[in-house]
């Protein structure tokens, strides 16, 4: 049986950095898009009263899909770094973080 190595200190930090920055670049990926979608400034909301099913629905599916691409973008990424600069995986079980 092979010995388990230790997960670095250092991934936590940097994968509260990756997260944050994926974050925020998501969030702006966002505005531009729904801008680029419904030449709009502002997403609906959903408790907007004066918005339908279908464009809160559409904004919702929107974000969560570029929310859920950067996140598994940062978390590759980090992993990676992880890897490469101690040649241990971040994640111990296959399934990772969800």
């Amino acid at each position: 049986m092979a010995k388990k190595k230790k997960l670095p200190l250092a991934y936590k930090p940097l994968g509260f950095v990756l997260g944050w920055t994926s974050g925020a670049l998501a969030g702006l990926a966002f505005r531009k898009t729904w801008k680029a979608i419904r030449h709009e400034d502002d997403a609906p909301d959903a408790l907007d009263k004066d918005r339908g099913w279908a464009e809160i629905l559409l904004a919702a599916a929107v974000q969560g899909a570029i929310f859920a691409v950067m996140r598994s973008a940062a978390d590759r990424t980090g992993a990676k770094a992880i890897e490469r600069s101690t040649g241990v995986w971040p994640s111990s079980e296959k399934g990772g973080r969800d």
